[in-house]
């Protein structure tokens, strides 16, 4: 059996990797569009305390966060996991009683949270924090490295016989997959579209109940003198708090970095299937003179999965659908505080503002913003502005903390608002719309597609995920 998984981002990588430990001959297409949200997203794995009123939503995420352990087991290397916690702070301790309810009532089905506790100085456990914030502890919530969960996932992949192709991958009506070289025009109708989406879209359903924002707020500027809506005068920057991330209403992870992907891992010696796989050197994608210009050139396929994130609705145009899939901007800061160990500080979800957490190296990331200004990837100053000012808002000790980085990511929301995950076709499956979630539920959702691809019954009924088409 041959698969073509178009799109390299932590879904294709995860279905990549499940069906190559099946025996399938598996080929993964690399597009290196700027944006891709996989790369260096925050991380944040914490399900229990969002989409209060959206069951199918929950067992989605709630399944992706249940995965990891196993996962990181059978990858036998690190991939940046580590249960650190989750503080969820307020500056009013009654803004803690909805989502305190909504943990005792979900703790029967998900003891993995572990047993959540009053914290009555969350600067104890991380130090910038304000002195006037009350908490939670959610002790079973895991940050991850996106980057490393990728970079795994292809090295397994590869090592089992799958091969990863840099191009763009461009479907035929038939379903068919042609192979243009990443510096090559493609065909017409190929390029990314997009059209506002309406008030709310992609929101979750409970929007009074939920944590904390669900979707870019009304904006308070006019459009723009030419009516473009796909960029305000203000970059989006007035859209709502920093750090309300995508769909998440207790801040899940924008996924996403300015550089694109970082390099394709490089292939190791053969394992089994399920065999913990050594650390290996990262190596760069298959040479661009393997796809001559002209017609691309075809890839068998017996089933093709596309998980091209926000671009999956592009990629399947020419199959005579419309999948209602928008790119939602992220914008995130990574600081550095010289000669502190943050490797273990848990991640700060506040009431409102931006999601905190702390990574090996001295890193502290803050983040994101929520915009919807279409395939614009860029950092820009009024992003910036919010993120800073919203995190020393809520961590006053950052003040003198080092700018290091800056990443930006175009998360693939579903505008009807639940993931997007089955056939389109019968040759074309497809898994996209995971939002800010990508990292909670890729690789979970991965397993779920190779499923599909494989005529195997998935661990989960799909059908609230499945595609319906415009």
């Amino acid at each position: 059996m041959r698969v073509v998984v178009i799109g390299s981002g932590i879904v294709g990588a995860s279905a990549a990797y499940y069906l190559s430990g099946r025996g399938v001959a598996v080929t993964v297409v690399d597009s290196g569009s700027q944006g891709q949200a996989t790369q260096a997203g925050a991380g944040i794995v914490c399900p229990w305390v969002d989409h209060p009123e959206d069951d199918s939503w929950y067992r989605l995420t709630s399944e992706g966060a249940r995965h990891y352990p196993r996962l990181v087991e059978a990858l036998g290397e690190d991939i940046g996991y580590a249960k650190v916690g989750a503080l969820l702070v307020a500056e009013d301790p009654v803004d803690l009683e909805p989502v305190r309810a909504l943990l005792r009532r979900r703790y029967a089905d998900a003891p993995e949270m572990g047993e959540v506790t009053d914290v009555l100085t969350p600067s104890d456990l991380f130090p910038p924090l304000s002195d006037d914030l009350s908490a939670l502890l959610v002790p079973g919530a895991a940050r991850v490295d996106g980057s490393a969960v990728r970079d795994a996932l292809l090295r397994a992949a590869v090592a089992r016989g799958a091969e990863v192709l840099h191009g763009s991958a461009v479907l035929t009506p038939d379903g068919q997959v042609r192979l243009h070289a990443a510096d090559e025009d493609i065909p017409a109708g190929s390029g990314p579209q997009w059209a506002q989406p309406g008030p709310g879209a992609g929101a979750v359903s409970g929007r009074t109940t939920s944590w904390r924002q669900a979707a870019p707020l009304a904006p308070d500027y006019p459009p723009s003198a030419t009516g473009d809506l796909t960029e305000s005068p203000l970059e989006a920057s007035a859209e709502g708090p920093v750090g309300a991330a995508g769909d998440a209403p207790f801040g899940g992870p924008p996924d996403g970095s300015p550089e694109g992907p970082a390099p394709v891992p490089a292939p190791v010696p053969p394992v089994e299937p399920d065999v913990p796989v050594p650390p290996a050197e990262p190596v760069a994608p298959s040479v661009a003179e393997r796809v001559p210009a002209g017609e691309g050139v075809p890839l068998e396929a017996d089933v093709v999965i596309v998980a091209a994130g926000a671009w999956t609705g592009e990629v399947c145009r020419p199959l005579g659908v419309e999948l209602p899939v928008f790119p939602r901007r992220g914008q995130i800061l990574h600081a550095t505080l010289d000669g502190v160990d943050t490797a273990f500080w848990p991640i700060v979800l506040p009431r409102s503002g931006p999601y905190l957490l702390g990574f090996p190296g001295s890193r502290v990331v803050i983040g994101a913003t929520v915009e919807d200004v279409g395939f614009a990837p860029r950092v820009t100053m009024g992003g910036l502005e919010e993120v800073i000012a919203a995190g020393l808002r809520v961590a006053p000790g950052l003040f003198g903390a080092t700018v290091s980085e800056t990443r930006v990511g175009l998360r693939p929301v579903n505008a009807p608002g639940p993931a997007l995950i089955g056939r389109l076709t019968p040759r074309v499956v497809v898994a996209t719309g995971l939002s800010a979630y990508g990292l909670t539920a890729g690789p979970f959702t991965g397993e779920l597609v190779a499923k599909l691809a494989l005529d195997e019954q998935p661990p989960i009924d799909l059908t609230p995920y499945a595609p319906r088409t415009a």
